[in-house]
Protein backbone atom coordinates (compact mmCIF):
# COMPACT_ATOMS: atom_id res chain seq x y z
CA UNK A 1 0.00 0.00 0.00
CA UNK A 2 1.15 3.64 -0.99
CA UNK A 3 0.34 6.38 1.04
CA UNK A 4 0.22 9.77 -1.23
CA UNK A 5 0.27 12.86 0.17
CA UNK A 6 -0.03 16.18 -1.78
CA UNK A 7 1.15 19.83 -0.31
CA UNK A 8 -0.73 22.81 -2.38
CA UNK A 9 -0.44 26.21 -1.33
CA UNK A 10 -3.12 28.58 -3.06
CA UNK A 11 -3.91 32.01 -3.85
CA UNK A 12 -5.93 33.21 -0.56
CA UNK A 13 -9.18 34.52 -2.94
CA UNK A 14 -8.90 30.94 -4.42
CA UNK A 15 -9.06 28.85 -1.72
CA UNK A 16 -13.46 28.01 -2.15
CA UNK A 17 -13.00 27.39 -5.75
CA UNK A 18 -10.26 24.36 -5.52
CA UNK A 19 -12.46 22.93 -2.39
CA UNK A 20 -15.24 23.31 -5.20
CA UNK A 21 -13.06 21.59 -7.91
CA UNK A 22 -12.00 19.16 -5.02
CA UNK A 23 -16.04 18.54 -3.75
CA UNK A 24 -16.92 17.57 -7.94
CA UNK A 25 -13.88 15.01 -7.91
CA UNK A 26 -13.45 13.53 -4.97
CA UNK A 27 -15.94 10.53 -5.24
CA UNK A 28 -14.73 9.68 -8.82
CA UNK A 29 -11.24 10.06 -7.05
CA UNK A 30 -11.97 7.35 -4.59
CA UNK A 31 -13.58 5.20 -7.08
CA UNK A 32 -10.67 4.38 -9.35
CA UNK A 33 -9.69 1.04 -9.05
CA UNK A 34 -6.72 0.52 -6.09
CA UNK A 35 -7.88 4.12 -4.32
CA UNK A 36 -8.20 2.87 -0.79
CA UNK A 37 -8.93 6.01 1.02
CA UNK A 38 -9.31 9.67 0.37
CA UNK A 39 -8.93 13.37 2.43
CA UNK A 40 -8.68 16.43 2.41
CA UNK A 41 -6.82 18.70 4.99
CA UNK A 42 -5.88 22.42 5.47
CA UNK A 43 -3.41 23.49 7.47
CA UNK A 44 -4.22 24.78 10.86
CA UNK A 45 -2.35 27.80 11.47
CA UNK A 46 -1.81 28.87 7.10
CA UNK A 47 -5.60 28.60 5.88
CA UNK A 48 -4.16 28.87 2.29
CA UNK A 49 -2.11 25.65 2.64
CA UNK A 50 -4.29 22.30 1.84
CA UNK A 51 -2.98 18.48 1.75
CA UNK A 52 -4.37 15.60 0.03
CA UNK A 53 -4.12 12.62 1.63
CA UNK A 54 -4.67 8.99 -0.79
CA UNK A 55 -4.09 5.50 -0.44
CA UNK A 56 -3.19 3.24 -2.98
CA UNK A 57 -2.80 -0.62 -3.60
CA UNK A 58 0.23 -0.08 -5.39
CA UNK A 59 2.09 2.09 -8.25
CA UNK A 60 0.65 0.90 -10.95
CA UNK A 61 -2.53 1.64 -9.67
CA UNK A 62 -1.69 5.19 -8.79
CA UNK A 63 0.02 5.86 -11.85
CA UNK A 64 -2.67 4.64 -13.70
CA UNK A 65 -5.12 7.52 -11.70
CA UNK A 66 -2.01 10.01 -12.68
CA UNK A 67 -2.31 9.25 -16.33
CA UNK A 68 -6.06 9.05 -16.73
CA UNK A 69 -8.51 11.95 -18.14
CA UNK A 70 -9.77 13.02 -14.62
CA UNK A 71 -6.52 13.56 -13.20
CA UNK A 72 -5.30 15.59 -16.35
CA UNK A 73 -8.72 17.59 -15.94
CA UNK A 74 -9.03 18.30 -12.20
CA UNK A 75 -5.23 18.93 -12.06
CA UNK A 76 -5.41 21.34 -14.82
CA UNK A 77 -8.18 23.36 -13.13
CA UNK A 78 -6.60 23.40 -9.47
CA UNK A 79 -3.01 24.23 -10.92
CA UNK A 80 -4.60 27.60 -12.49
CA UNK A 81 -4.98 28.70 -8.47
CA UNK A 82 -1.72 27.82 -7.27
CA UNK A 83 0.48 30.44 -5.15
CA UNK A 84 3.40 28.40 -5.12
CA UNK A 85 4.98 25.15 -6.51
CA UNK A 86 3.00 21.86 -4.99
CA UNK A 87 4.76 18.96 -3.70
CA UNK A 88 4.25 15.03 -3.50
CA UNK A 89 5.21 12.44 -1.75
CA UNK A 90 4.63 8.60 -2.05
CA UNK A 91 5.12 6.97 1.61
CA UNK A 92 5.35 3.50 2.30
CA UNK A 93 3.91 2.96 5.49
CA UNK A 94 5.72 0.57 7.70
CA UNK A 95 4.37 0.42 11.49
CA UNK A 96 0.51 1.21 12.14
CA UNK A 97 -0.79 1.39 15.68
CA UNK A 98 -4.90 1.55 16.49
Amino acid sequence: MITRIVRMVFMAEKTQEFEDIFEESKQKIRAREGCQYLSLHRDHQDLHIYYTVSKWNSQEDLDAYRHSKLFRSTWAKTKALFADKPSAHSLDQLIELQ
